[in-house]
């Protein structure tokens, strides 16, 4: 449907030549935010808060180098012919979560292994901090217009969108076009699964690695189906989402890999560290 309406500033606060955008101080907000909550936890069951600060240092610029690489990956015709340097043009856009992600758990793995952590545990204590910071960071998506749905139906707005706060809809009024505020749906859903995690952690003592496993399989159907709606993914073949075949990878490993923990052993302790009665 058409629509009229002025976008919020994307910067936040102007300082002489230097721009202070909106999206990077939500980012920080929701890393500091996770962080916080993490080293609580770790603390809580006995280790130091360092190990977790520790990966969280050495993870981010991994983190940040692997979300560039993966979203260059599949879009690499976009940069032949052009200078070698728009590979690392981040500021330019082009960064992928499941890039990010997957260099924070290479980055985890090896940081417990040298220090003789369970990988394991630490994946749990961060689970529910993950899945915040990306709700949290969705709202950065929302400052800059992107990462949104296609157009919307008058009938889906007339009973479903002007519910919603003013100014999302204002928002997501790009160009005269309403879209789908896509940020919003992953957003309400990873803010779900930080409590359903919580609760799971707290009240269900789960054994170990099952709320990291949980935080895996919970994201990837909420990605899943929001990566549908989208109008800016990237494609593995012509017809095929990227992030959904992810997604469908993801759920099966984790469902095998928690199933398998369990009939060999491997699971045999408590997210707390207690021993599992037999």
């Amino acid at each position: 449907m058409s629509c009229s309406a002025e976008s919020l500033d994307r910067v936040l606060l102007q300082l002489g030549p230097l721009s202070i955008y909106w999206y990077g101080v939500i980012i920080a907000t929701g890393a500091f935010l996770g962080l916080l909550i993490a080293t609580r936890e770790t603390e809580r069951l006995g280790l130091k808060k360092d190990y977790m600060v520790d990966i969280v240092v050495y993870a981010i610029p991994v983190a940040i180098l692997c979300a560039r690489l993966y979203y260059v990956i599949f879009e690499f015709d976009r940069y032949i012919g052009e200078p070698w340097w728009k590979v690392f043009a981040i500021w330019e856009g082009g960064i992928a979560i499941h890039g990010a992600l997957i260099g924070s758990f290479l980055t985890a793995y090896v940081y417990t292994k040298v220090k003789g952590l369970s990988f394991w545990m630490m994946a749990d204590i961060a689970a529910p901090s993950l899945i915040l910071g990306q709700a949290i960071g969705r709202w950065g998506n929302f400052m800059n217009q992107e990462a949104h749905g296609g157009p919307v139906s008058e009938s889906f707005y007339n009973n479903y969108m002007q519910y919603l706060p003013n100014f999302i809809n204002q928002q997501m009024c790009i160009d005269g076009t309403m879209y789908h505020p896509t940020f919003l749906y992953e957003s309400l859903w990873n803010i779900a699964g930080f409590i359903l995690l919580l609760v799971l952690r707290h009240k269900f003592n789960p054994r170990r690695g099952e709320v990291f496993l949980s935080y895996i399989i919970w994201y990837s159907i909420g990605r899943f189906y929001v990566e549908g709606l989208r109008t800016d993914s990237l494609y593995l073949f012509s017809e095929i989402r990227t992030a959904q075949f992810i997604s469908i990878v993801l759920i099966i490993v984790s469902l095998i890999i928690a199933v398998y923990r369990r009939k060999m052993g491997l699971a045999d302790k408590y997210y707390n560290g207690k021993k599992v009665k037999k």
